[in-house]
């Protein structure tokens, strides 16, 4: 993500103080946007509608902040300078780029969210959610987890085949009602309110069940976010030469079924209007940010998982979807991925770009 120079950085903060920037100073945003071509292209902007665009993130800008600070500290970003540089370079624009989607496609876009563990899908979700409130979008925000199948559905599940130890890979989820809820969503006329389906991951001792449905009346904007939302079937070749820790043939064939059953979810990745990847530089950071959460846990006097745990608990999902058989191809598919948007390994935001054909 383009670092904030000095300059941007002034009229940041003079604008949180009340003051607002000259031209002299509206055109400096303007030149600036245009240097990084990667990620103004991510976003639409050209030198022809560059100036209207920073004024629309201008005026967006001013009367979120607050608001967005507030979001800031609750999820531990409260350094003034990464906010700045998140809210002006990734979410500002991201949202605006949203809510012209909206207008132009005339009804409910359905925006899909994918990134592992520890990439911030869900602040993510909230931030825009925010973001587009302020510009008078209503969002419903939607996760794969709150698809899960019930605790009942999956015991059934887990006897049927004992592989599937924990929630979350393919076959857990309830596609049907996933697709219900969309479709509910992109209805422009309904008197019913829209259920939007919810998940306790706490119950039964950590397993989990559904919960009371959240009831809202419409939805202008759909945030879709999950751990594999939009990710698709690969060829069974790829697992001829396996990747760790797919090692033995117990594990190919794990990794061959759960690749079969991607195929049901392809009509659900099919209500998908847009896909961002929130995409770790190195997939191996998934398991430092998960035992430094633990870590944090563990020092508030909290109960979590020790090491050797956190290790078996990743390896089991990269088992199951190995980020580089499923993830990263997709950063290189224009057809099907929109944005991508690199993680860095402390969590900040590396390149923003759109993928492009080789």
């Amino acid at each position: 993500m383009r670092k904030l120079d000095k300059t941007t950085i002034d009229i940041l903060r003079n604008w949180t103080e009340g003051k607002k920037p000259t031209e002299i100073e509206q055109d400096e945003l303007v030149a600036r946007e245009l240097v990084d071509f990667a990620q103004s292209h991510s976003f639409g902007i050209t030198k022809n509608n560059c100036e209207k665009l920073i004024e629309a993130r201008s005026q967006l800008f001013c009367s979120v902040y607050q608001d967005i600070v507030e979001c800031c500290s609750s999820k531990g970003i409260q350094d003034e300078i990464e906010i700045f540089s998140l809210l002006w370079n990734l979410w500002l624009p991201l949202a605006v780029n949203l809510a012209e989607m909206r207008q132009q496609l005339g009804r409910t876009p359905i925006q899909g969210i994918l990134g592992g563990q520890g990439t911030g899908k869900s602040t993510l979700a909230l931030i825009l959610s925010v973001l587009l409130d302020h510009l008078g979008y209503t969002t419903a925000n939607i996760s794969l987890d709150d698809l899960y199948k019930t605790y009942t559905e999956r015991h059934k599940l887990q006897k049927n085949d004992p592989r599937l130890i924990w929630r979350g890979p393919p076959g857990t989820h309830d596609i049907y009602l996933g697709i219900k809820v969309l479709e509910q969503c992109l209805q422009k006329e309904s008197k019913e309110p829209i259920l939007i389906p919810r998940f306790d991951k706490s119950l039964y001792k950590g397993i989990g069940d559904r919960v009371k449905p959240e009831s809202i009346s419409k939805a202008d904007i759909v945030l879709f976010e999950g751990w594999f939302v939009g990710v698709r079937p690969i060829d069974h070749d790829l697992f001829d030469v396996p990747l760790p820790p797919i090692k033995t043939i117990q594990d190919i064939q794990f990794a061959k079924d759960n690749n079969e059953r991607l195929k049901a979810y392809i009509p659900l990745w099919d209500k998908l209007d847009r896909l961002l990847v929130l995409y770790p530089k190195d997939y191996q950071y998934s398991k430092k940010w998960r035992k430094e959460a633990e870590h944090k846990m563990i020092a508030s006097g909290k109960t979590g998982m020790s090491d050797e745990e956190i290790e078996e608990f990743v390896d089991y999902f990269w088992r199951a979807l190995h980020p580089e058989l499923f993830i990263s191809p997709l950063i290189n598919n224009p057809d099907l991925v929109d944005l991508v948007v690199e993680i860095n390994s402390d969590h900040t935001y590396g390149e923003i770009y759109k993928p492009v054909t080789n």
